[in-house]
């Protein structure tokens, strides 16, 4: 009777000297699953480009929530390959609904997916011509943050949602460039036409002739130009990809994903109409290299756009992709105040994660929840930096944010919930909290103590009545 009760007063003080514990159950409660996963293999030699679209990958399946998605390419040792290698320009991983007993497999992504056989599930906006995807990075993907706290998801798999005779299913994007060898590494991983000896574009149609450098240039097949003398030294990657889920539930928040671009030529209303126009996404731009009589911190190419989204709500996760030269980017608020700065990682030396002169990491953004709001319709500003000391073909500025989705009922205890946490993982109490905290539970300990003990053992008598 008495060690029960002595140690029931042990493990309330515990808790009360360790509130940590209790919350880090919160999220300790949600039991994350992981996967590790291989795409088919991609097969290059020095100066070729893979640019691949895999229908059906191996992806986790059901009614689930998202919370991380990572990736890089290996070898087939499993081995992390360079960048000044393998050039990753971009992958990314788009949702789609599949029409039972069709094969999708011969479809290209630029008219099978406008087929009845197959119903395309976008992003929630804004650019869905061309940025689709759920996930995607490029050379930054090694050190760029992606996981999502609790209690937040990417909700996927909704029987609810899926219509009859269809079941869901992703496809991934690999876009790699092989410059070992190559005359020009930068001019290669921009694509630039006159290096891979191009005039049209993968469908046979003539480009423009001002257009120096892009997509258009480094389709799948092409090849930039290698050095004389050396042989195709043909090898195989593969991207490997880790993903992170838990099973769906009520207590879950799910989020919407939002990426903007630079390039975008929308505008709150047409003057000729009136109309807001629709988001026409460009995707690429050039950087003209700053007069030669300017400082080297003088010498930069700043564009932005304004915008708004559709629906508004709490920002969970921010984070920019930029290409090399890029120095930054910043996402506004209609009263000035910054959503979300996203800056970039250079590499130092030649391993991977770490390879110089490229992009290796993006900083993100953890707002703490209900911190950082965005109201329906509110004007945005995204800007994007770039250094101009020299000429850069097809760089990117796009930004990409994770909104919870303000339909579902997030009551304040979840808010309190995710920040006792967040305090939990990202900062310790000061040791003045911890003194009170123990002189507090040795209180409770020395009064519950003497309450589990028996009258005589505690000195007292009773006295009769």
């Amino acid at each position: 009777m008495l060690g029960g009760c002595f140690l029931a007063m042990m493990m309330f003080t515990f808790f009360i000297i360790n509130p940590g514990y209790t919350r880090a159950r919160l999220a300790n409660d949600y039991k994350v699953k992981t996967r590790v996963f291989l795409s088919p293999e991609l097969v290059l030699e020095r100066g070729s480009v893979a640019n691949k679209i895999f229908y059906d990958i191996d992806f986790p399946r059901g009614h689930v929530g998202l919370k991380d998605f990572r990736a890089e390419v290996v070898d087939e040792a499993g081995n992390s390959v360079p960048l000044q290698e393998i050039y990753l320009h971009h992958w990314i991983v788009v949702r789609y609904y599949h029409r039972e007993g069709v094969d999708v497999s011969q479809h290209d992504s630029d008219t099978g997916f406008r087929q009845p056989s197959v119903i395309l599930m976008t992003n929630a906006g804004v650019c869905h011509d061309g940025l689709m995807q759920y996930f995607g990075l490029g050379s930054e993907t090694r050190k760029t943050a992606t996981q999502i706290p609790h209690p937040y998801g990417i909700e996927i798999g909704d029987p609810e949602e899926v219509p009859d005779g269809y079941r869901e299913k992703w496809f991934l994007n690999v876009h790699a460039i092989d410059t070992r060898g190559v005359v020009e590494r930068l001019g290669c991983t921009e694509c630039q036409c006159d290096l891979y000896n191009v005039s049209v574009d993968e469908y046979g149609r003539p480009l423009n002739s001002d257009y120096k450098g892009g997509l258009y240039c480094c389709y799948d097949g092409t090849r930039c130009r290698v050095k004389e003398g050396l042989d195709g030294a043909r090898r195989r990657i593969y991207m490997k990809y880790t993903v992170k889920w838990i099973d769906w539930d009520d207590s879950l928040t799910p989020l919407n994903i939002y990426i903007l671009d630079v390039t975008d030529t929308w505008r709150n209303s047409d003057e000729s109409t009136g109309l807001a126009t629709k988001h026409n996404c460009h995707i690429e731009y050039n950087i003209d290299r700053c007069a030669t009589d300017l400082a080297e911190k003088d010498c930069i190419d700043s564009r932005q756009i304004s915008l708004s989204l559709p629906t508004g709500g709490d920002v969970i996760y921010g984070v920019a992709h930029q290409h090399t030269g890029g120095i930054g980017s910043t996402l506004y608020g209609e009263d000035g105040r910054i959503i979300c700065s996203s800056t970039p990682t250079y590499g130092e030396g030649t391993e991977a994660g770490n390879e110089a002169g490229y992009i290796v990491g993006m900083s993100t953004c953890y707002p703490q929840p209900g911190s950082v709001r965005i109201s329906d319709r509110e004007t945005l500003t995204l800007v994007s930096n770039y250094s101009s000391t020299r000429r850069h073909i097809g760089v990117m500025g796009l930004f990409y944010i994770l909104v919870a989705d303000p339909s579902h009922d997030s009551s304040p205890s979840l808010h309190h919930a995710v920040k006792m946490h967040r305090e939990t993982l990202g900062s310790h109490s000061s040791w003045a909290k911890g003194l009170i905290g123990v002189v507090i539970a040795l209180s409770v300990v020395v009064a519950g103590y003497r309450g589990c003990l028996s009258p005589r053992q505690s000195g007292f008598e009773r006295v009769a009545i």
